[in-house]
């Protein structure tokens, strides 16, 4: 029996497992995935991230990989019209880099994730928590934390309510892609008189750049799904540098809108964390950050839970009463910086005003 099972390896998982692992407690993390990906995805670490990194011995591997600074340069019908220098404090990385910096720091504590390994049902009583694999293995905890993810396969079986709403028109489209030719030393934006935009972001320690575009639309009311074809057409139409193709598409993906919170973040000895609690827009690029806050207190309630049963239930309770406001807030903050985003990028000639830093 183990102290703690994490389900889901991401920023949140990860965070938490180095967390607990470095307060004592015995922990095992279980990925479905049947080994680490490789996508840019989440690509920013917040100054407060950052600090929480320190604490868990893990700031100094990001920052020798990602990059402090970065000029966004804007373009309009293909002409460049401003450079912002961005030095918050925080970090350009991809997730993939970030997630690989825990991995190595939490094999260091001891533990490794157990990749391959799909819940398929939990039950739990007074003394902890019994989880089923698909693979007919069981594994028995005191406690049970769900960071995986938006679909989150344990708030799922747990029965908490995700409340809010879905898009199904897709918002975005994004991919890793290489572009031989084009300066690294920019994160590209481009707009148009005609309204849309394709940006190109550079991704530290890699030779690949984050591709985020508006859909292409497939003139039947639908649109084209992502693929190295249709962001080449994006680009050719937005950049209009005909000496620039895009390569090595490793990863396509589109991306809906989700404005989610869960109902709660506990039942019983099971807790969510990070995207299985929260979803929102991408604007401002609190989503990997949130969710290692999240791991942070969760860890320290668990931490709390563990060493003296007793103060369970309020050490439990407190932990979601401080991070469901949380949640709440960051959801309707993004929500509302998103659709100015994308008001500026569909109404012709003012994409320039806006960026996604």
């Amino acid at each position: 029996m183990t102290d703690v099972l994490i389900s889901g390896s991401g920023p949140t998982g990860l965070t938490l497992a180095c967390a607990l692992a470095l307060r004592g407690a015995a922990v095992r993390v279980l990925e479905q995935r049947p080994a680490p990906h490789r996508e840019s995805r989440g690509k920013g670490l917040r100054p407060g991230s950052l600090e929480i990194f320190e604490t868990l011995g893990v700031a100094a591997a990001v920052r020798a990989v990602g990059s402090r600074s970065v000029v966004l340069r804007k373009y309009f019908d293909g002409e460049p019209v401003a450079d912002t220098l961005v030095d918050d404090g925080g970090l350009l990385i991809g997730q993939w880099q970030v997630e690989q910096a825990l991995r190595d720091r939490l094999a260091g504590l001891g533990v490794r994730v157990e990749y391959g390994s799909r819940l398929v049902a939990v039950t739990q009583d007074a003394t902890g928590v019994r989880a089923e694999l698909a693979d007919g293995g069981v594994v028995t905890a005191g406690y049970l934390a769900g960071c995986d993810g938006g679909r989150s396969t344990i708030r799922r079986l747990l029965g908490i309510p995700f409340e809010g709403s879905t898009r199904e028109e897709p918002a975005m489209v994004l991919g890793d892609v290489r572009a031989p030719g084009l300066s690294r030393d920019f994160w590209h934006q481009w707009f148009t008189s005609e309204g849309g935009g394709i940006l190109l972001c550079p991704i530290p320690g890699t030779d690949g750049f984050q591709l985020q575009a508006a859909p292409e639309a497939d003139g039947e009311g639908g649109y084209v799904p992502p693929s190295l074809e249709s962001f080449q057409r994006i680009f050719d139409r937005c950049a209009r540098m005909p000496g620039i193709s895009l390569t090595h598409a490793t990863w396509l993906s589109d991306w809906r809108i989700n404005v989610r919170v869960a109902a709660r973040m506990r039942a019983g000895r099971a807790l969510l964390a990070g995207d299985a609690a929260h979803v929102h827009p991408i604007a401002g690029g609190l989503g990997m950050n949130t969710g290692i806050q999240d791991a942070v207190a969760l860890a320290r309630a668990l931490a709390a839970a563990l060493g003296d049963p007793a103060r369970q239930e309020d050490v439990l309770d407190a932990y979601e009463a401080e991070r469901l406001p949380v949640a709440m807030e960051v959801v309707a903050d993004t929500a509302r910086r998103y659709e100015r985003v994308v008001d500026a990028v569909r109404t012709p000639g003012r994409g320039t005003e806006v960026g996604l830093a």
